[in-house]
């Protein structure tokens, strides 16, 4: 994964930007088990549908690692259009962007039909409001293909209100990448199927002069690898009902391992990385072992098919509690102010049909949030015949086992989103690695940072029940 980042205060920026504008129609979020209002209690009013206006859908995507995905979503769209007697544009924006992108078309109340979130850059749960009900749609698909997974309800239904306002697309998994020639050579066992067996490793693979690497800048990678550490020793952000619980015992070990990961199997050039420089750093051959999507994998058998031989991949690492890491998930939306909501809905029901021609253009990338929409076992993942030998991802088929979104253990939230597009997780983990800090203040520190965010939500919409 790879790009720009958007700092702290840009995304403040963009989101008061869209907050002023748009506040009034932002429904508060619940968490998972609602509890009855007051009677006298009022929501704010959410902005109304528009009717069709025009025979055109324009439509935001995000432009994917694996090229391929983007030439055949353009030609679908393009299909689709002229079959339907359809002008279909398609825009496709860098994830680190579509913050800032939603943000400017809530404020302005317009922009494109169908709107694509990466949820490791961006928080559709912050303007759900603004978005067309998309409960019918969702149960005409769980109908006729069978329910979307515990991970893809997380995407977009709304505890509160009970109705989904996303369609959740995909969610893009975090395996260990890793050089088998090296582990198998060096330390004598592959593939590293805990956190301690990456240290271990990582100490002997150093020394060699192939060290290990997790970013520790503002990016979606750590986000995402990071929290997955902080699981794994038992910790997290939240608890099941919206109380912020990461100032912990189990949060301060994972933060000593974290920094023990740095200080013994990385290089400095880690606390500089985008999410492009895992791939690059893995590519060189210096690289022995990562955490990150397959595009690294994929990229390496374009540009370096002998070294592909010797990449192989392996779910997250187990920790003392768990197995478990961030699965970034990525869906649709439709705007209540878009022009052409009608188009929009038959467009997203024929993504939907033909989502496993979708899935074959990611390579294998786009993880189902739905697992009825593919045969088992997985086309591709099963049967790689690009990769030597044909299984090596087979392993990737059990994502929905050790993959979880971004609130875990409780409910998506603005709060949630906020926390992640903020970078605070992997700010704790470099402040305490670099000993800017102890690991106990670096977690004390998260948490003032992360009690300060909830609280804010929680002014912002008072029947926003977030427990701080």
């Amino acid at each position: 994964m790879g790009g720009k980042k958007l700092s702290r205060r840009e995304f403040l920026k963009v989101a008061g930007i869209g907050l002023a504008a748009g506040l009034a129609g932002c429904a508060p979020q619940a968490t998972p088990t609602p509890t009855p209002k007051p009677a006298a209690e009022e929501k704010p009013t959410a902005p109304a549908v528009v009717k069709q206006r025009t025979n055109e859908l324009k439509i935001l995507a995000w432009s994917h690692f694996v090229p391929r995905w983007n030439e055949w979503l353009d030609n679908f769209a393009k299909e689709w259009g002229e079959k339907n007697g359809v002008k279909v544009t398609v825009d496709h924006i860098h994830q680190m962007d579509m913050a800032a992108r939603g943000a400017a078309q809530v404020a302005a109340q317009t922009g494109h039909d169908i709107f694509q979130w990466d949820f490791g850059t961006s928080s559709p749960y912050l303007w759900k409001n603004h978005m067309v009900d998309l409960t019918d749609f969702i149960n005409k698909i769980e109908q006729k293909y069978g329910p979307f997974s515990d991970i893809g309800r997380q995407a977009g239904f709304d505890p509160e209100t009970g109705q989904w306002f996303a369609l959740p697309i995909f969610f893009v998994r975090f395996p260990q990448i890793y050089r088998k020639d090296l582990w198998d050579e060096i330390v004598g066992k592959s593939p590293p199927d805990t956190w301690e067996d990456v240290l271990e490793g990582g100490r002997k693979l150093k020394a060699k002069g192939y060290p290990i690497g997790i970013g520790l800048a503002h990016s979606s990678d750590p986000n995402d690898t990071w929290r997955g550490l902080i699981w794994s020793f038992g910790g997290s952000i939240q608890d099941e009902e919206g109380n912020v619980v990461i100032n912990s015992k189990e949060t301060v070990e994972a933060v000593k391992f974290a920094r023990a990961l740095y200080k013994e199997c990385m290089t400095e050039e880690v606390l500089a990385w985008d999410d492009a420089s895992n791939n690059r750093f893995l590519a060189s051959g210096k690289g022995s072992w990562i955490s990150n999507p397959i595009s690294a994998y994929r990229s390496i058998q374009k540009s370096d098919p002998e070294l592909a031989k010797n990449i192989y991949v392996w779910k997250t690492p187990a920790g003392p509690v768990r197995r478990l890491v961030v699965g970034v998930l990525h869906a649709f939306t439709v705007w209540k102010f878009a022009k052409n909501i009608e188009n929009a809905l038959a467009f997203l029901e024929a993504y939907i049909e033909n989502y496993q021609a979708a899935f074959e253009a990611s390579e294998g990338y786009n993880h189902p949030t739905n697992p009825h929409l593919l045969p088992s076992p997985m086309p591709i993942l099963s049967n790689d015949p690009t990769s030597d030998p044909p299984d090596k991802l087979s392993i990737l088929q059990t994502a929905d086992e050790w993959s979880a979104a971004f609130g875990w253990p409780g409910p998506n939230s603005p709060a949630i989103g906020e926390v992640v597009q903020t970078y605070i997780i992997p700010d704790m983990m470099a402040k305490a690695a670099t000993d800017e800090l102890t690991p106990e203040e670096a977690v004390a520190w998260a948490e003032e940072q992360i009690q300060r965010i909830f609280k804010k939500w929680q002014a912002l919409m008072p029947a926003y029940r977030v427990r701080v």
